[in-house]
């Protein structure tokens, strides 16, 4: 006797979930994009503009900074941020195994600055940054086998402005539902 098959819908979420839109209209975002392996970074600002621009950014809001190397996206990631006119950051650039005998080091220099600058100017970055062993695995990375990590980290961007934006709604409208008498 053949089994019966027993379908189901999927279980609903128990508590609601904040999260951004995809809808980069109103935004203001900064690209830090490195010089450096240009014919991969160039791969990926291009699309990060085309993901930004799919998801309602204007050209007028999107400025791009150009740095020399990788090493140096997060103290210009910084500096844009620390303008008050960028609400994300998409960093892009691309390091491969063998071009520096540091190769470790600067991966995570670059790793741990570009989030050090996101969490002390609360401006969310983006992280387009290629770490790569090779060649090939950065011209997958930038647009063949494994989609473009440009696109991706734009689409990040803009979701994570999209989140900030409805976090502080929500907390200014909490704390003007606090009554400052009752405040301890």
């Amino acid at each position: 006797m053949p089994k019966r098959l027993r379908i189901e819908k999927p279980p609903k979420p128990r508590m609601p979930a904040l999260e951004g839109s995809l809808s980069a209209a109103g935004y203001r975002f900064g690209i830090v994009v490195s010089r450096f392996n240009s014919f991969i970074t160039e791969r990926l600002l291009q699309s990060a503009i085309d993901a930004l621009r799919r998801t309602g950014a204007k050209d007028k809001d999107i400025d791009i900074v150009r740095v020399p190397g990788s090493f140096e996206i997060p103290s210009a990631s910084r500096a844009l941020a620390e303008t008050g006119k960028i609400d994300a950051i998409i960093c892009l650039g691309c390091l491969m195994r063998g071009e520096s005998a540091n190769y470790e080091h600067i991966c995570a220099e670059v790793t741990r600055g570009v989030g050090q600058a996101a969490q002390e100017t609360g401006v969310p970055h983006s992280w387009g940054v290629l770490t790569c062993d090779n060649l090939e695995q950065a011209i997958d990375r930038a647009g063949l086998k494994s989609g473009n990590k440009g696109f991706e980290a734009a689409l990040a961007a803009v979701e994570m402005a999209a989140l900030k934006k409805t976090l502080s709604g929500r907390r200014s409208a909490v704390s003007k539902r606090r009554n400052p008498r009752t405040r301890k």
